[in-house]
This record gives C-alpha cells, structure tokens and sequence, in this order.
C-alpha cells in the first residue's frame, strides 16, 4: 500500500477490540515521527484504524491494562457524559487564558458559534432519529474552523453519527465515531468505554422521545492517526506484551458489572474533585 497503513478490527467487546487494535497496530503500523517527540525518542507506530465492535455492552468490557483503574474511568466517563470539567474551558476572547482548550461535552451539549446561542447537538440528533430514525443526518461535531487551526491542542474527536435499523422488530442504535488523532495505549479505550456509555444515553433519550425502546447496537471507532508513541514502546513492551504471554484474556479483563456499583459510589467523590479543580 501507498501510505499509510489502513488496519481494520473486528471483536464483540471494548476489551477484546481494543487489545487486537494494539497488537494490529505494534505488528503492522508504519514509523512516523511526531510533533510531541524529543530528540531521542524512536518514532511512533502509525495506521489509519477502523474499530468495529459488534456488541459493545458485552462483558468483558473493561480491559485490565489501559493506563489507569475504575475510578479513573468514571471519572472520564463523567466528564465526556456529564460535563464536569466543562468549568475548565478557556475563555477564546481571552488571550491570556490558559485553561483547556474544549471539552468534548461541551463540542457535543454546547457547541458555541459567535454570536449564536449554544447548540445542544446531542439533543438535536436525538430528536432527529426519535422522527425519522433512518435519517442520515444524525450527526454532531467538534471542529471549530476559526478556532481549532490555529490551536495548540484542537480537539482530537471529530464526529459522532447515529442511525436506526429495526431489527427483529426492534429499534437498534448504531454509532460512528471518528477521530483525527487517537492515542492508542494511553486513551483510545478510555475513549471507546465513555462513548459506548454515550451510546447508551442516547439510545434511551431516543427511547424517551420515541416511546419505543431502542437496543445499542454496534459501535465504530474510526481514527486517521492511530498511534503508539515511540516514548512508550518501552512500556507498552513491558506491561502490555507482557500480559499477553502471562496471562489469559479472562486475566486480563474486567467484567464491568462487577465493578459498576463501586463506579457508581465513587461520583460524590469525583463531582467533589472536579469541582474544586482550578477554574480560572
């Protein structure tokens, strides 16, 4: 191929899908450097990745070996889903602010465009798939063209889009997402769990609107630059590959059903920590 490698997986689980995109990736990605390397780190592996999860409320969801535990992915779950760190977000007016860029809850629940009021785009899509569910119009967005090409870090999500087939009888929710740039090791999966939790969300406001029930169906994670880099080769070597000759899948998983309530009773705590996160 001319290129950059195009890979494809196929699993009917966020963990199993996420471990084979890492393992295609190291074993077939091309070498490119990046605009994050130092002068002694080797260059990243690279593929433009298409991630189909066929089932992905599936157990085991949870894989063992994503850098961080539980807590943390609720707290990223909370903040994708819920919003709270959106109190983080600079100022744009502002040159002298240097909070975070964006928030994907806010580009999804509060897209602002100037002098136009925020648009809930989430809402939006679901309202158009509770009228017409084979609507190919379902679709939000993260890109702001007079903002994010000028940026130093532009949001790395770029779209999210739904459909309904009816199946069996049955109103089922696929959904695309696309990334331009996703880190594979340090958060693709932390990425994937909270959109499948969107996903979720959004089949049952779906559901709400439409007084039918709607079933998740399947989920694909699209991203241009799917990348490990070269500063973690050593790490992912270590910790990743290593688990992979260990231990057996089942060992290297996490049902989600059986951490969710300590997920669950862990969010007075993480609302806590949020909110007393630095604001301006």
């Amino acid at each position: 191929m001319k290129g950059i490698p195009v890979l494809h997986v196929e699993a009917d689980c966020i963990a199993r899908a996420w471990e084979l995109s890492l393992l295609e990736l190291h074993a077939k990605g091309c070498s490119v450097r990046t605009e994050y390397d130092k002068p002694d780190d080797p260059p990243s592996k690279d593929a433009t990745m298409i991630l189909t999860i066929t089932d992905p409320l599936a157990e085991p969801m949870i894989h063992r070996d994503f850098p961080g535990g539980p807590l943390e992915l609720q707290e990223y779950v909370m903040e994708v889903c819920d919003g709270i760190k959106d109190h983080l977000v600079r100022n744009p007016n502002d040159p002298s602010d240097t909070r975070w860029e964006y928030t994907y809850h806010q580009r999804l629940f509060g897209y602002t465009v100037p002098g136009l009021r925020p648009f809930d785009q989430i809402e939006t899509l679901c309202q158009k798939l509770a009228r017409t569910p084979h609507t190919r119009r379902a679709q939000a967005i993260t890109w702001k063209v007079w903002e994010d090409n000028d940026c130093y870090d532009p949001a790395c999500m770029q779209s999210i889009w739904c459909r309904i087939v009816e199946q069996d009888g049955v109103p089922v929710l696929s959904m695309n997402v696309r990334f331009r740039s996703n880190d594979a090791y340090k958060a693709a999966f932390m990425n994937i769990f909270a959109l499948v939790q969107l996903q979720q969300r959004i089949a049952v406001r779906i559901a709400a609107l439409s007084g039918r029930p709607v079933l998740v169906g399947r989920y694909v994670h699209m991203a241009d630059s799917y990348h490990l880099y070269g500063s973690y080769f050593r790490e992912f070597e270590g910790r990743f590959l290593g688990a992979m000759q260990k231990r057996s899948f089942a060992q290297r998983t996490l049902r989600y059903a059986d951490v969710k309530d300590m997920m669950e009773e862990a969010r007075p705590m993480i609302l806590e920590k949020a909110r007393t996160m630095a604001g301006g």
